[in-house]
């Protein structure tokens, strides 16, 4: 097909809903579960894209304090504030005290996560729970909370950190890909809700990343079986995300971007 001219491609946006503004300028970015890994990596991709960025952590208050002071060194923006996320009522409050300090949320990182793997058969309750609470709940609760903000100034990005777990069977895991397909499901469906508001909803699909959370207890030979021969980096998954919450990305939602090396191919 091809290309529409650029004032009829206007129009035709401009009919559709689409907001032609740029990105708001008093907006910031909120990344959960940021003290390491995966979320620091992504605190400073979207610091060095130009938001000041919000640093959540549960435990970890070196690490994510750390985080904050590296992206501030390196003339950014951000501060570090813990929340868990997995707590009902803490959303509301993380939310509220970002926007005191940052201003509103338009880019969320729904990236907290934890694992309690064991066969189906054996698995707990709490164990149950505390995953689905921490790694789909949450994100709900946020992107709840945080679309408010979006949609009145046309603008938003919510990239939701999933796995290729919820796509493939991993035994032991029952719980976790459960919460991560879930979020890809999710993702898709909010994705189609708020699309004409000017609001993206994607998420990544990392495999197997150099990070405590993926690589502990796993058996070196595994990246054997990735075609691209290693594991990821933290900085890779963080490319994919900083895309998705960029301008470049605004005709991309209700994708999930898997970053596995061809582990899935």
């Amino acid at each position: 097909m091809s290309a529409t001219p650029t004032r009829e491609r206007t129009a035709v946006a401009s009919a559709a809903g689409a907001s032609p503004e740029p990105r708001p300028q008093d907006g910031c970015a909120l990344v959960t579960g940021a003290s390491r890994g995966i979320g620091a990596a992504t605190a400073a991709e979207l610091a060095r894209a130009g938001w000041p960025v919000a640093v959540n952590y549960r435990s970890d208050a070196e690490g994510a304090d750390r985080v904050a002071a590296e992206v501030r060194d390196a003339g950014g923006t951000a501060v570090s504030i813990r929340a868990d996320v997995s707590d009902p009522e803490a959303g509301e409050r993380l939310l509220a005290e970002v926007q005191s300090e940052l201003g509103p949320v338009l880019v969320l990182v729904n990236n907290a996560g934890v694992t309690a793997d064991a066969l189906a058969m054996r698995l707990s309750d709490a164990d149950w729970d505390r995953v689905l609470e921490t790694n789909l709940s949450a994100a709900f609760r946020l992107t709840r909370r945080a679309l408010g903000a979006m949609l009145k100034a046309r603008f938003g990005r919510i990239v939701n950190v999933a796995s290729v777990v919820g796509r493939r069977a991993n035994p032991g895991q029952a719980n976790y890909a459960a919460s991560k397909a879930g979020l890809i499901a999710f993702t898709s469906t909010v994705a189609v809700e708020v699309a004409r508001r000017g609001v993206t909803v994607n998420a990544v699909a990392p495999g197997l990343i150099e990070t405590e959370l993926t690589t502990r207890g796993v058996a070196p030979e595994l990246a054997d079986a990735i075609p691209a021969r290693r594991p990821g980096t933290p900085e890779e998954v963080a490319a994919c995300i900083g895309f998705l919450a960029s301008p470049a990305a605004s005709y991309v939602t209700g994708t999930t971007l898997t970053v596995d090396g061809g582990m899935t191919a």
